[in-house]
């Protein structure tokens, strides 16, 4: 079967119809065959057609490379968006994967609801991703590869030269005389693709001439397996997640397991977190659904913290440093940005509110938690320490020194808007100033 515009077309037509195609074009064989092929079928669609060029600024070619693509464009009339990148590279850090990462971070900014992301990956590219992925020890999920269709920023990513195999878009392109650039990148040995594409790929494929096709059809396999697997749990997750979206410890440990790691995958993944390893699962289930109930343990990896407290399963971004011994000082009127990303507070008028002419007339501080402070209740005789105060109320410890506390004429106030002590409420059921906490975006 020969690469055609026409076979794009019928391949196209079988997937939601967007508003854009955005083909990500690098200026290499594959892109500038996809964007050729697009370009000669545009009249068959409606969907607005553009390129976008990524510049990673990691060759020196770099800008020989925009420049060609920027020409192609020209010459097929085509709008074309260029990102350039400014990549920073961690020591231990895979530089195709920041890279990768980078490229589809940027694409994403220019993506608009209902825009089609195309990229120009083939069935031998297929083929090497599972045998990475393979080769990394991954589960079903990994060995599906890359997956035609998903859902990609407002919009999606499609791959729609998956069926067909290198030689074939590069026969397209020698029939139409297409110009393209050459990655010297790609042949280097040391990054693992390179070295199954130039030494095991070819050993394998003089043995098995169909490898890709068969090695494709192995990851739709498990394509076809991992939904089986997700579908179960997100029945599972339903099952065991509590209100606050934090999950039941009860609940997960009761699973067996494997489901019980295929719920944690699928609800790290719903909050927008990137997976851990198969390490890290394994150290939730033991280090934090087994630890006893009065432990508080911590599991972390890039970009994500899981705690436990009390019967719960908690999940958010890693705490940013926080001073508790910071004393801030306000006005009471303006809106106080908090340090640490911890939000913002402003005030409004509403029931069991603090006094207004205390407000009005005292010196307002924001302080935090140090240990020992204490709070009289409305209607309640004594003060009650407020370590216990938060803990009757279920607050996890790694917040509670983290929660403003109201200081006025340095005396403990209010605690946000969770508690106003005594001495300050506004008088006779009248309304006072209550204090209001906006958190900032993630």
């Amino acid at each position: 079967m020969a690469f055609t515009s026409a076979y794009l077309l019928k391949i196209l037509n079988a997937l939601p119809p967007p508003r854009r195609y955005l083909v990500a074009l690098s200026g290499g064989c594959d892109s500038i065959t996809l964007l050729h092929a697009m370009a000669a079928i545009r009249d068959e669609f409606p969907a607005e057609l553009l390129a976008v060029h990524v510049n990673h600024g990691l060759q020196a070619d770099a800008a020989a490379w925009a420049a060609h693509c920027a020409q192609i464009c020209q010459q097929l009339d085509i709008a074309l968006i260029q990102v350039v990148l400014d990549l920073q590279i961690n020591k231990g850090e895979s530089l195709e994967a920041v890279a990768r990462e980078a490229r589809y971070s940027a694409i994403r900014e220019h993506m608009a609801k209902g825009d089609m992301l195309l990229t120009a990956q083939h069935q031998d590219d297929q083929a090497e991703t599972i045998l990475l992925q393979l080769l990394r020890g991954s589960g079903p999920s990994g060995l599906a590869a890359m997956p035609q269709l998903t859902t990609f920023g407002a919009g999606f990513h499609a791959r729609p030269l998956l069926t067909f195999t290198q030689k074939q878009l590069h026969q397209y392109a020698v029939e139409q005389s297409l110009v393209w650039v050459e990655d010297a990148s790609n042949q280097d040995r040391r990054f693992d693709r390179n070295f199954l594409r130039q030494e095991v790929m070819p050993l394998l494929a003089r043995r098995l001439p169909a490898l890709s096709h068969t090695l494709s059809r192995s990851a739709r396999h498990c394509a076809e397996a991992q939904q089986l697997i997700d579908g179960i749990a997100i029945d599972n997750l339903k099952k065991v997640e509590q209100p606050e979206g934090t999950l039941s410890i009860q609940g997960l440990t009761a699973l067996p397991a494997p489901q019980c790691r295929a719920v944690l995958r699928a609800w790290i993944q719903r909050e927008g977190f990137q997976l851990p390893d198969t390490q890290h699962l394994y150290r939730i289930q033991k280090e934090m659904l087994q630890a006893a109930p009065d432990r508080n343990p911590l599991v972390s990896w890039a970009g994500c913290e899981l705690r436990r407290y009390r019967n719960q399963l908690f999940i958010m971004a890693p705490l940013m440093p926080h001073d508790p011994k910071l004393v801030l000082s306000w006005n009471g009127q303006l809106p106080l940005q908090l340090p640490a990303n911890l939000g913002v507070l402003t005030t409004g008028v509403g029931e069991k509110g603090i006094d207004p002419e205390k407000w009005q007339n005292g010196q307002i501080e924001i302080r935090f938690r140090q240990g020992g402070e204490r709070c009289q209740l409305a209607g309640r005789k004594h003060t009650h320490s407020l370590k216990k105060l938060l803990q009757d109320k279920g607050v996890p410890p790694w917040q509670r020194g983290r929660i403003p506390l109201i200081y006025i004429d340095n005396q403990l106030a209010a605690v946000i808007d969770l508690w106003v002590c005594e001495p300050f409420l506004s008088p006779n059921n009248q309304p006072g100033i209550i204090i209001l906490k906006i958190l900032n975006n993630p």
